[in-house]
């Protein structure tokens, strides 16, 4: 594998060179142009704006066929293929207005189409629209996304859950390379900062053709943050602030892009107290902060493209263990508490040919968490290093047939340094091939694909046979070979049809099959199980999907049985003072789906109402349910937006009531959920000092002071509520 990495490296130098052109003008239907319109390639990773008469222009392109992107605030995106083969091509677009842009260039799955030619439905969001929410973190963002949810202890630590899944059958995927953070762990968070990134993608569903095992659940894919357009240097800061933790969350960044080179870097610090509950108490040492920095350097011309990203994020976080007690203001964590230090690098290739392509993403991630007790020595120090690649290559278009070859794989490795030892020192090893084919023809289209995986995990014996911290030697080697089918097609003009129905798996991790000891974070003794087998599933997903200039309606639906589901439950017996929970496995179900609409009458376009409701049902098969499924959510949202003026622009205002019903179906060791109401409001906008723009926003959520439990809580067998009132106030300007 290493020979052809570097064969296909050095194969850049060989490939014919190209010095093509691109040209144009954007107009709209009264045929005036559309100045300061965004125009991009997103596979060159280049972007630029029409200028003052609406014209537009990219040089130095590859051969090959490649999408275009056009967007402009009050018209709809469009995307038009073309085929860079000449030395000049003039490419005059007009756009239609809308209300609102509805089409995104999908990243995450394998042909990149937009949304409405995607067989798969998947739901982009972007950082900024997920702002405008006034959301504390990352996570808590992304569970306003129907079908999101999250498990999550306090304010600091939230892990995603899709559909009724999460933890390590949630795949996360940074910087063009899988994310992999000990999330084994029910209290490891996502340890990602939204600053530096663009949009996130959300595939709910077994996405394990393309990205092999743990994506048995799902995908979160988070594009980030795209470079300067051509010749431009661009800078800004930006400045939240939280008044429920007394909270902080800065971010400065700087880019700027050349026809060739292209550069980026940004720096955020986020700190919060103690969260205060609704009756005004803070829950003691649920404090945290949070550095990051992110940087990217891109480099583009008619032969290739190469991207080299890095991000580091340290994490000092608390954990609430003792529930409301000492009273405080300081943002210093106390014990018990984790400190997480982690590292991405990823370099992202693509090499263009005559009429094919190939894509090859490399990463290094290393995450190293320690979890301390009562004092500054560790109880747990484990470091994860991972080595992953994904490599694709697009054969040559034949007809209307698209097609793709790949292969993915992991080289990890787990150490411990601290005193205990709740997983041994092992490898994982993962390598995986697959293909899929996509065939398009009038509005409809077929895409399928099969693909196969190899996992194997390895360790040697420690410890003393019968005591705590003993781990026997493990050797152990899973496979899977999996299919998937997809069909699209458009059943009227605005309405769209879409059916998958896809296998997937996912391997038993290190802590499932070999944990033997304290896992402070959790507070229980945990017990491996070294005869689990794979997690196999079958999903079938159904959308629908209607929407003309004022109207939308969508309907989600998914079935999906998964083989040996593997869970932990006591045992009942104590040791060392904890409980003890053994990992097990039975055959399990869920069931349910999203709906939604999108009403913005005419005329009153600058009026938006939404509403959508949210459903899952998880069940082992002798009928028990299963752990962690979020309860049932109607979610409603009125926003307006209010004409321009000299000084302000873009301004809105949005009141959400979302409405959480009871979950009267908990799991064997869960108890039942009482319902709650959360009302949140938001205003912003843009402000024009001369030629600096201020956008703010100022949100206040749970408006009313709710005083309620999130039945995903950690907290909750404690009795501990989320967190009461909290008025947020963001700004960012450019410099």
């Amino acid at each position: 594998m290493k020979s052809f990495l570097l064969t296909l490296i050095l194969g850049i130098s060989i490939v014919v060179n190209a010095q093509n052109k691109v040209i144009g003008t954007i107009f709209n239907k009264q045929k005036k142009s559309i100045s300061g319109a965004n125009i991009s390639i997103p596979e060159l990773h280049k972007e630029t704006i029409s200028d003052e008469n609406g014209k537009y222009s990219f040089t130095n392109l590859p051969n090959g066929n490649f999408k275009m992107v056009f967007s402009s605030l009050g018209f709809e995106t469009q995307t038009k293929i073309f085929l860079s083969n000449q030395k000049e091509i003039k490419m005059d677009i007009v756009l239609d207005e809308t209300v609102h842009q509805m089409d995104e260039v999908i990243i995450s799955t394998a042909f990149n189409k937009v949304q409405s030619q995607n067989v798969m439905k998947v739901e982009h969001q972007t950082m900024k629209s997920l702002s405008q929410k006034g959301t504390s973190t990352l996570i808590e963002g992304l569970a306003t996304i129907p079908g999101v949810s999250q498990v999550s202890t306090g304010t600091s630590i939230g892990k995603p859950v899709i559909r009724g899944l999460s933890g390590n059958r949630v795949l996360v995927y940074s910087q063009g390379v899988r994310l992999e953070n000990q999330q084994f762990g029910e209290e490891h968070g996502l340890g990602l900062n939204d600053a530096g990134m663009e949009s996130v993608e959300v595939i709910k569903g077994p996405a394990s053709l393309l990205y092999g095992s743990d994506a048995i659940g799902g995908v979160l894919y988070f594009n980030p943050e795209k470079f300067a357009a051509t010749n431009t240097i661009e800078g800004n800061f930006s400045q939240k602030l939280f008044s429920n933790t007394n909270g902080s969350n800065s971010s400065i960044g700087v880019k700027t892009s050349s026809e060739n080179l292209k550069f980026l870097t940004r720096g955020s610090y986020n700190t919060h107290a103690d969260y205060k509950v609704p009756e005004g108490n803070r829950v003691t040492n649920s404090r945290y902060s949070e550095t990051d920095i992110k940087t990217a350097l891109g480099y583009s011309n008619s032969k290739f493209t190469s991207t080299l990203r890095y991000n580091f994020n340290q994490l000092d976080l608390g954990i609430p263990e003792n529930g409301i007690a000492i009273q405080t203001s300081t943002k210093s964590t106390t014990y018990p508490k984790q400190s997480v230090f982690a590292t991405i690098l990823s370099l992202n290739n693509t090499i263009f040919f005559k009429k094919s392509k190939i894509d090859a993403d490399l990463g290094y991630i290393s995450n190293n968490r320690s979890e301390f007790e009562d004092s500054d020595v560790a109880n747990l120090r484990m470091k994860l290093k991972t080595y992953n690649y994904n490599i694709k290559y697009y054969l040559p278009k034949l007809g209307k047939f698209e097609s793709i070859l790949g292969t993915q794989g992991m080289h990890q490795t787990n150490e411990n340094s601290g005193k205990i030892y709740l997983i041994p020192n092992a490898t994982t090893n993962d390598f995986g091939v697959f293909g899929s084919v996509n065939y398009e023809w009038n509005k409809k289209v077929f895409q399928a694909g099969a693909r196969y995986d190899n996992r194997t995990v390895t360790s040697i014996a420690y410890g003393i046979l019968g005591e705590e911290g003993y781990f026997e030697a493990i050797d152990k080697k899973f496979q899977s070979f999996n299919l998937s089918l997809g069909y699209k097609t458009n059943l009227k003009k605005n309405l769209i049809f879409r059916l998958n129905v896809a296998s997937g798996f996912r391997a038993p991790n290190l802590a499932e099959l070999s944990s033997n000891g304290i896992h402070e974070g959790s507070n229980r003794y945990e017990i491996g199980n070294v005869n689990l087998k794979n997690e196999q599933n079958f999903q079938m997903d159904l959308n629908l999907e209607y929407r003309n200039s004022h109207f939308e309606l969508f309907i989600n639906g998914f079935y999906n049985h998964i083989n040996n589901y593997i869970f932990i439950a006591p045992n009942g017996i104590i040791i060392s003072g904890f409980n003890a929970y053994d990992y097990t496995q039975a055959n399990a179900i869920l069931y349910g789906g999203e709906t939604g609409i999108h009403f913005h009458p005419h005329p009153l376009d600058w009026l938006h109402i939404t509403s959508s409701f949210e459903s899952v049902t998880g069940k082992k098969q002798r009928g028990d349910n299963l752990p962690l499924i979020p309860a049932n959510k109607w979610n409603n949202s009125i926003k307006t937006e209010f004409k321009s003026t000299k000084y302000l622009k873009d301004t809105f205002a949005i009141l959400n009531i979302a409405y959480i019903l009871n979950q009267n179906n908990p799991g064997q060791f869960e108890t039942k959920s009482n319902d709650y109401a959360l009302v949140n409001f938001g205003f912003g906008g843009k402000i024009t000092f001369g030629k600096t723009t201020f956008e703010f926003n100022l949100n206040a959520n749970n408006l009313l002071n709710k005083t309620y439990i999130s039945h995903l809580s950690r907290l909750k067998p404690d009795g501990i509520s989320n967190i009461g009132r909290n008025i947020i106030l963001g700004i960012n300007c450019s410099i």
